[in-house]
């Protein structure tokens, strides 16, 4: 079901004119449907979990709620430093040329992948952070989803909201949007941890993030929410 400009000034307690300005910069996903602006629930609900906006009630869908592994997602997706490029375009370009992809998956059609949605909407989420993925899940097996975090050789502008230039990027790779939503979720609350943001801004090894996030996920999985 698709959402109003006046559901979305309830949901999330702006005025029209705040919610006319975000769609107008493309800072919210948003489409014209008979001259009538109107809003995606998948969609909206990713962009939420992104910019670490907790989730209405009247959002949540618990059928996405499946818990996933970011231990697994990033021992398969590597962790990449020094990765080079003066603009957007050239550092996913140079980020996939890292990233173990499967067979059937080409190079060029990830990039063009993570550039479209890239021109859709950038995927910068503040605090250094950016979360490249394409718009509709490209593969098409779980078992080779992946997670991708790559180090910036230099910070690039990827036209956050909070003006902060980019320093590493998590490449996202899923096979469907329930897992694509839970992985968000679980980035995002990775995102609230100061002692996570301090390890990607020290550019820290694999080892160190990947031990890390184990205890994260040990410890959300032992609430009943999943975190």
């Amino acid at each position: 079901m698709d959402l109003s400009v006046a559901d979305l000034v309830k949901l999330l307690h702006v005025n029209e004119e705040e919610l006319f300005s975000m769609i107008h910069e493309k800072k919210l996903p948003a489409y014209e449907i008979d001259n009538e602006i109107r809003f995606n629930k998948t969609e909206l609900r990713e962009w939420l979990l992104e910019h670490h906006v907790k989730v209405p009630a009247m959002l949540m869908d618990h059928a996405e709620a499946g818990t996933v592994s970011l231990t697994t997602l990033i021992g398969r997706g590597g962790v990449f430093a020094n990765v080079a490029g003066e603009n957007v375009f050239e550092v996913i370009k140079n980020a996939v040329s890292y990233i173990p992809l499967p067979f059937e998956l080409s190079r060029d059609r990830v990039i063009y992948a993570l550039l479209e949605r890239e021109e859709m909407m950038p995927t910068a989420v503040g605090k250094g952070i950016a979360l490249p993925h394409p718009r509709e899940p490209i593969l098409t097996e779980r078992e080779n989803q992946s997670v991708s975090i790559c180090f910036l050789k230099s910070p690039i502008d990827f036209k956050a909201l909070d003006k902060e230039p980019v320093h590493t990027l998590f490449v996202i790779l899923s096979a469907d949007a329930s897992a694509h939503l839970a992985i968000l979720s679980r980035i995002s609350l990775l995102c609230h941890e100061e002692d996570f943001l301090a390890l990607l801004k020290d550019r820290k090894g694999a080892k160190e993030i990947i031990d890390y996030i184990i205890i994260k996920e040990m410890e959300w999985n032992s609430t009943p929410n999943g975190g």
